[in-house]
């Protein structure tokens, strides 16, 4: 059993004025969070290679001054055609709350969703919630970004928890998670690329696939 309790949509407090290489100052990511909508220790979630639960919310992130959620709006595609619930563009619509009608169900298997930022960006961070209206861990959690929308070309992996390959893109080590309001935020290190596409497996609940919303925060490259 693992317990989880609800995460403040309040960042840790961290100094706005750190500066970061090349003499540009860090500041924190305007992200803002949908309400927590569960509480608790997650019954028979069954998982191996899961996380330990945080009590607290997470730090915020710092990331050089004018970066932004630059996926606003922006073209998305899936692996499925024709998704049971919803339509791709919802993935950036800014509605991150998981509520009936604010999501995505994408087939069984490994899918994917893709966003096409219009234009290469310097990306520091990838922020996106699945389903997080009931505890439940997505499976081979994978996010990469390329130059070009065939995935072919400077392919970058920057989260692949998908530990024994089942998904056929390689052995990831980050570990399982639980979905919650926080969603799931991982370091860009600044890379540049135009598309960011992001993988999943099913879940712990079925073997669907489900996605609410992804922000990309970044800027041109200078």
């Amino acid at each position: 059993m693992f317990a989880v309790t609800a995460v403040l949509a309040v960042p840790a407090p961290v100094s706005a004025q750190a500066p970061a290489a090349g003499g540009q100052k860090l500041v924190p990511l305007p992200i803002v969070l949908p309400q927590p909508v569960f509480e608790g220790t997650p019954r028979n979630l069954k998982v191996t290679n899961l996380e330990p639960a945080r009590y607290k919310a997470r730090a915020a992130f710092l990331a050089p001054e004018g970066v932004k959620n630059v996926a606003r709006r922006k073209w998305v595609s899936s692996s499925d055609a024709n998704p049971t619930i919803g339509e791709p563009s919802m993935l950036t619509d800014g509605d991150r709350t998981g509520e009936e009608g604010s999501y995505v169900e994408l087939g069984p298997g490994t899918q994917h969703v893709t966003v096409d930022l219009g234009a290469p960006h310097e990306i520091y961070a990838v922020l996106f919630w699945h389903f997080h209206n009931s505890p439940r861990v997505y499976f081979d959690v994978i996010v990469q970004i390329a130059d070009d929308a065939g995935f072919t070309r400077n392919v970058r992996t920057l989260m692949n928890n998908d530990h024994d390959n089942t998904s056929g893109l390689g052995r990831g080590t980050e570990q399982n998670y639980i979905e919650t309001s926080e969603g799931r935020l991982v370091d860009g290190k600044g890379a540049i690329a135009r598309y960011v596409r992001l993988y999943s497996n099913g879940s712990s609940a079925n073997d669907l696939n489900h996605y609410v919303e992804v922000e990309v925060y970044g800027r041109p490259p200078r």
